[in-house]
């Protein structure tokens, strides 16, 4: 008499579990970026004044207290070096130079920031300000 064999169980692979971990990353992903807040740099007070609503992308040059320069609000920089790289972008992208100067900041520093992007061929440069009150 010949005994039943014995079926030996193949290996499974459920996919259930591997689909909900993935759907899990997933969805914290998307929710670690939509609740991430956008940090533009330094936080500088504005002079006050009326001026027209800019909409759109800039390269933009802020002016610290210390007339401290940085590019793009994060990158220190000295002048020579900070109008060369505003004056590239601006040219390569077509964008206009905004530049963001602290109420605290000498005026000096500004103008010649500006007189240098002038002649490094930026036409497109102005102040950006707080609307008056």
């Amino acid at each position: 008499m010949r005994l039943a064999e014995e079926e030996t169980p193949r290996a499974r692979l459920e996919m259930t579990p591997i689909m909900d971990v993935v759907f899990l990353l997933i969805v914290f992903f998307v929710y670690a970026f939509l609740t991430m807040a956008v940090q533009r740099g330094l936080r500088v007070e504005l002079p006050r004044a009326d001026g027209a609503i800019a909409r759109g992308q800039s390269v933009q040059l802020v002016l610290t207290p210390a007339d401290e320069i940085l590019l793009d609000g994060r990158t220190p920089m000295d002048s020579r070096a900070a109008v060369e790289a505003a004056a590239l972008r601006a040219k390569s992208l077509g964008l206009p130079v905004v530049i963001r100067a602290d109420r605290q900041a000498h005026a000096g520093p500004a103008l010649e920031l500006m007189a240098a992007l002038r002649a490094a061929g930026v036409s497109k440069v102005t102040y950006q300000v707080e609307k008056g009150r």
